[in-house]
């Protein structure tokens, strides 16, 4: 069978858990091949994340415990979107000065990321930040983050050697390390 459409047609979708931060489904669906199936899935309004490069090319990340992991986890700085609509840019600024005290005076669109598009429809919107300058951070009551300080290119290996594990980290790291170089080539 040639199939050159790979929609899969909602049939009818059930609300499952409305959460505060997630909100699971289970749809039935109509397969490109008029079979039906079954889908479970989480919608999330949204998120930023950005990769805040100091003068000397250092990555400003965070460390903080991550409850599903029970353990701590070295990321740069994110957040999700305060409400749907929300603009991710000022979104992005608003995590950067709350988490490391970071304004930055450049920003640049890495674009999206989905972590899991199987089970999860969070866009995770990626900003590369620059020309920083710093004032206090103005962290969440529930938040507890230790702010670190690690060279790009150091961070870079760190993804290669599997010692990054969260996901928009890595790929934002490796963007933001072959942008600059980009940048850097052409200067």
């Amino acid at each position: 069978m040639d199939i050159k459409n790979f929609e899969e047609k909602t049939l009818r979708s059930e609300l499952i858990f409305d959460g505060k931060v997630v909100h699971l489904y289970r749809d039935d669906i109509e397969l490109p091949d008029g079979r039906e199936a079954f889908r479970e899935y989480v919608r999330h309004i949204g998120a930023v994340c950005v990769i805040p490069v100091t003068d000397k090319g250092e990555v400003i990340c965070v460390k903080q415990y991550r409850y599903p992991l029970g353990d701590v986890v070295l990321e740069i700085p994110a957040g999700k979107l305060d409400y749907k609509g929300e603009d991710p840019e000022g979104a992005a600024r608003r995590e950067l000065r709350e988490e490391t005290g970071a304004i930055s005076g450049k920003l640049t669109y890495l674009g999206k990321f989905f972590s899991s598009p199987a089970i999860l429809d969070e866009c995770i919107h990626m900003y590369l930040a620059e020309e920083l300058e710093f004032g206090d951070t103005d962290l969440d009551e529930d938040e507890f983050i230790e702010v670190v300080k690690i060279p790009i290119e150091e961070l870079a290996e760190m993804v290669c050697r599997g010692e990054i594990i969260d996901g928009k980290t890595q790929a934002g790291v490796m963007k933001a390390l072959y942008i600059l170089n980009k940048n850097d080539s052409r200067g």
